[in-house]
């Protein structure tokens, strides 16, 4: 009878299911990405041809990350036959690459310097080896930014005062220190404070803070918006402050900011940049990310059209990677004959 009654009940509940618009068969919802034990299922396109839906781990909403990210989406989304994109706006660089470790985003835009620590288990990572986020394309090249308040015109004029640093744990928080202790200050000589490029902008209009680093593609929103209301100040970096950053932190080359680059900036900025790296996660399967690589060379007039950003992406520079390459981006430069 107890077997009778309980076939009974879940006929009921799988009817009333049915009747509210729903399926006996299926879950009320799915999650938006699959925990990281579970990665491996939703790398490869299923046996019935549905697409894989891919998280698009980004930075901040001010920042160029989700600006560049955005374009991805919306050019490349309606060409994908294997995968769906969707954009998220997260802490940028080392929380990208915890969310590809932890199956929380299956691609990212990050600091191609940020890649290599999660590689070796250095900085942020010291002691942990993350490598499950996979290289897939250099897209360009991200430029180390120091907003400030008139009169503060090097880095060494920063010992005492209150700087936004970045995001904990953010590529943008490495940078900053990176250059700061290059140029003599340690933790002592300044008052840091974290927050996103959005923030030190706002922070900075309110007199709470003396400068800001921003690590963006230029021009950055944050700083084309501040440009319009504020009186600029870029930091240009001094040929002493330059030798020592590069000398102690190769990676960062110099990239100057022309004249121009931000209203009221009429004259060029010394600064030193890493590369924004376009990543995925070695679960994803050699066909999606093929396709992904294959559509941003084959569209790069279009995402161009969205963000000008594309206009720095070439086979060359996009497959000079750092850290082991993904399959599927290996595949498409060996294809067209640069790896």
């Amino acid at each position: 009878m107890k077997k009778k009654l309980a076939l009974a009940l879940a006929l009921m509940l799988g009817l009333t299911m049915i009747g509210c618009g729903g399926t006996a068969a299926a879950p009320a919802a799915a999650p938006a990405a699959p925990a990281a034990s579970e990665a491996a299922p939703a790398a490869a396109p299923a046996a019935s041809g549905e697409k894989v839906n891919l998280v698009l781990a980004t930075g901040g909403t001010s920042g160029t990350y989700y600006a560049v990210g955005g374009v991805l989406q919306t050019v490349l989304g309606p060409k994908l036959e294997l995968s769906n994109i969707t954009v998220e706006s997260t802490g940028a660089s080392v929380a990208n690459v915890n969310m590809i470790t932890d199956g929380e985003a299956q691609i990212a835009i990050l600091q191609s310097d940020v890649i290599n620590y999660a590689h070796e288990g250095t900085n942020a990572f010291e002691g942990e080896v993350e490598d499950n986020a996979l290289w897939v394309a250099g897209i360009y090249n991200e430029t180390v930014q120091i907003l400030a308040k008139p009169g503060i015109n090097t880095v060494s004029d920063l010992k005492g005062k209150t700087v936004c640093v970045g995001d904990v744990g953010s590529g943008t928080e490495i940078n900053a220190w990176q250059v700061l202790s290059a140029a003599g200050l340690t933790k002592d000589d300044v008052n840091a404070v974290n927050g996103s490029f959005q923030d030190g902008v706002d922070q900075l209009k309110d007199g709470k803070i003396d400068a800001a680093f921003t690590v963006a593609g230029a021009p950055t929103t944050a700083i084309v918006e501040y440009a319009t209301t504020n009186e600029l100040n870029l930091v240009s970096l001094s040929d002493k402050e330059l030798a020592d950053i590069q000398a102690a932190y190769p990676f960062l080359i110099q990239d100057n900011l022309p004249v121009g680059t931000y209203q009221g900036q009429d004259k060029e900025i010394t600064c030193v940049a890493i590369q924004a790296t376009l990543v995925a996660s070695k679960d994803l399967s050699e066909d999606v990310v093929y396709e992904i690589v294959k559509g941003m060379f084959d569209n790069k007039a279009d995402l161009t059209a969205g963000h000008a950003k594309f206009d720095f992406l070439t086979p060359e520079s996009a497959s000079s990677n750092t850290v082991p390459m993904h399959p599927g981006a290996e595949k498409y430069y060996k294809e067209i004959g640069v790896k």
